[in-house]
């Protein structure tokens, strides 16, 4: 199966659309506001209506009450959410949409515990550990801690860029792959000829 791409930290209409111009699968929309890629519900909204059909929208919460993700789900239509911080399977349930567990990797981290707490999420996204930063760091963790045989969909994200996405997916076969910093011309704002790179480099990897 051809691996899946997502482009996240999408802050304009622009940038949307050259990402789905070059192929991107689905686009991630940050609801956190100390990340320089947050958006209001109002800019997603506004980007989100003029996307193409087929492509999914993901927003991303960290540790935010669920009243608060459930109001934001209200006025964006938002396909899967991806919770980003330290939510328990009980909280991600409790919001009724799909979503994705983001799993900060570190050693010691048990990927086969967090897929069995998270039986239900629709796959587990990897994203490196970074001390009191959630992410969109452009760090890569230790491919390594990753085993074989895990029961959920892998999103592999965590320090990937055009330069580097080809050689994750051919040693770690993921899903998906997850970008935000990688493809960027400054923060919160894409480069469409890195994503254009990048997904390039998915493809020649998948051939």
């Amino acid at each position: 199966m051809p691996t899946r791409i997502k482009i996240c930290g999408i802050t304009r209409v622009e940038d949307a659309l050259a990402a789905c111009a070059a192929g991107a699968h689905a686009l991630g929309f940050v609801f956190h506001a100390p990340s320089p890629r947050n958006v209001s519900p109002e800019t997603a909204r506004e980007i989100v209506s003029g996307l193409p059909p087929f492509v999914t929208t993901v927003g991303l919460f960290v540790d935010r009450p669920a009243d608060e993700v459930e109001r934001v789900a209200a006025r964006v239509p938002l396909d899967l959410m991806q919770f980003h911080g330290d939510e328990t399977p009980e909280f991600c349930r409790r919001v009724g949409r799909p979503y994705l567990k983001v799993v900060r990797m570190r050693s010691g981290i048990d990927l086969l515990e967090y897929a069995r707490r998270f039986g239900d999420a629709r796959g587990l996204l990897l994203d490196a550990y970074v001390s009191g930063t959630p992410g969109g760091t452009g760090t890569r963790f230790d491919w390594s801690l990753v085993p074989g045989g895990l029961p959920l969909p892998i999103v592999l994200s965590g320090g990937l860029t055009p330069e580097t996405v080809g050689e994750a997916v051919r040693a770690l076969k993921p899903w998906a792959v997850d970008v935000s910093s990688g493809v960027e011309a400054a923060k919160g704002i894409k480069d469409p000829q890195r994503i254009r790179d990048f997904i390039a480099g998915v493809r020649r990897a998948d051939a």
